[in-house]
């Protein structure tokens, strides 16, 4: 059986020695070096309003790491989401969303301090504004399960420890062709068009809201999350 995993990570210059501590601190998952497992979205990755880019690869000995898979059971979207609360910079715009952010932070954030990789949804700028609606309640937890799945290939692994960064070795880079910018923007464009008809179905009788959820008083536990 194969103890490494093959990750790519898109990036405007060659990156061959990763460190920790080298990323941005309000990142997804916090500090980190995130990486995807698909090389066509690491292409996309690097091209950025059409600035040229690289998709550099590397392979992750993961024998003896402990790994954080946000998309397998028991967790779900809300452990993702409130993972994103506390590590990205939101602004809360009304009384509704305060509320809501205090209480998905209160009962849904897993304990994730300590893995050294953690698998999870990317929260571009179209997928936090997903994260928005919900906590404003005008998308439907159903509905931001499906707003998760637009553009495809929305899955990222993050290395947090040193340990990871360790097992990380450097195997090549390739330049990413002019036809991934466009490639990226057709994807989050397509993507938006989708949520706008996901947006668009809402209807107050229907789904659970977040304040359906306050006012239940559902836990991480509640059995219609799984």
């Amino acid at each position: 059986m194969e103890k490494h995993w093959e990750l790519y990570h898109g990036s405007p210059r060659i990156v061959e020695h990763p460190y920790p501590g080298g990323g941005k601190v309000h990142n997804d998952y916090g500090p980190g070096f995130y990486c995807t497992e698909n090389l066509a979205l690491a292409l996309e990755w690097a091209r950025p309003e059409f600035r040229p880019g690289f998709a550099i690869k590397y392979y992750l000995e993961y024998e003896g790491l402990s790994v954080l898979d946000l998309n397998s059971k028991p967790y779900h979207i809300l452990n993702w989401l409130a993972i994103l609360l506390q590590n990205r910079v939101f602004f809360m715009q009304t009384g509704i969303q305060k509320r809501a952010c205090d209480y998905v932070l209160s009962h849904f954030l897993p304990d994730y301090a300590g893995y050294d990789v953690i698998k999870g949804w990317r929260a571009d700028d179209s997928y936090f504004k997903y994260a928005r609606y919900f906590l404003d309640n005008s998308l439907s937890l159903e509905q931001l399960q499906r707003a998760m799945q637009l553009g495809n290939l929305g899955k990222q692994v993050v290395l947090k420890s040193e340990k990871a960064f360790r097992r990380l070795f450097y195997l090549t880079a390739v330049s990413s062709p002019d036809r991934y910018a466009a490639a990226r923007a057709a994807r989050d464009e397509e993507a938006r068009r989708k949520f706008q008809k996901i947006a668009a179905e809402t209807k107050p009788e229907n789904g659970i809201f977040v304040m359906d959820m306050i006012r239940q008083n559902w836990t991480n536990n509640d059995a219609r999350l799984q």
